[in-house]
């Protein structure tokens, strides 16, 4: 594995640790995509720090637990602004 690879992934597992953010917000916060930040905390991240990896699996196993609350907020969000412009 590249050496910017393996630092990469360790970044993305401390800024996940530290922010306790979704996949989607570190990929949008590194520049890179979903897939691979996916890639880089499940699998070269093991390899390279498992016990940063088992951190880092409780978190996204948690935000996947949440998932349908955020959507149904932002859902609800949605349509309460537009509410408001329409009457």
């Amino acid at each position: 594995m590249r050496h910017y690879i393996e630092e990469r992934a360790l970044e993305l597992g401390s800024f996940i640790i530290e922010n306790r953010t979704t996949v989607r917000a570190a990929a949008q916060s590194f520049g890179i995509s979903k897939s691979t930040v996916h890639k880089d905390v499940t699998e070269r991240l093991a390899k390279l720090d498992p016990l940063m990896a088992v951190q880092v699996k409780r978190i996204l196993e948690e935000n996947k637990a949440e998932r349908h609350i955020r959507g149904g907020e932002a859902t609800r969000q949605k349509y309460s602004r537009d509410s408001r412009k329409v009457g």
